[in-house]
């Protein structure tokens, strides 16, 4: 199975949308260089497809930008929220691994306050680095057999 990554975006601050960036650094067992939500923990990457913010987008009639529901990569071709926990993914040269399936979204998301609703609780995944490396627009994503 194979996509594409459409955006990286990186934040400084929690529950705020994030800012697209030419390429960055996934280390491994921390996360995206720069990014707020990095760490030793199983939600050190969050991805979502756009094929999940185009359905919400005709839902409530309003336009997205990469970033605005605070993941770290864009992605498209690849229904992300049916892959099981513990699925591969190779981003750029680093390889991810899925450890949730949605989240919790909390009450001061930008995003739920401007749409009234947001995809991530459902769409959005969160993996692990499990081998570092750089990513950014245009890379192959190709889930791992």
């Amino acid at each position: 199975m194979r996509g594409v990554v459409l955006s990286v975006n990186v934040s400084a601050l929690k529950g705020t949308r994030k800012k697209p960036v030419d390429s960055a650094e996934l280390i491994e067992n921390f996360g995206l260089k720069g990014d707020v939500h990095a760490g030793k923990w199983h939600r050190q990457v969050s991805l979502l497809a756009v094929e999940s913010v185009r359905k919400l987008q005709e839902q409530v009639n309003a336009e997205f930008m990469p970033g605005d529901f605070a993941e770290n990569i864009l992605t498209e071709g690849i229904c992300l929220h049916d892959l099981p926990l513990g699925t591969k993914i190779t981003a750029g040269s680093a390889v991810l691994e899925v450890t949730q399936i949605g989240k919790e979204c909390h009450n001061d998301c930008e995003i739920k306050q401007r749409a009234g609703v947001c995809i991530m609780p459902k769409e959005g995944i969160f993996a692990r680095v499990i081998r570092g490396g750089q990513v950014k627009k245009g890379d192959m994503l190709t889930v791992n057999e």
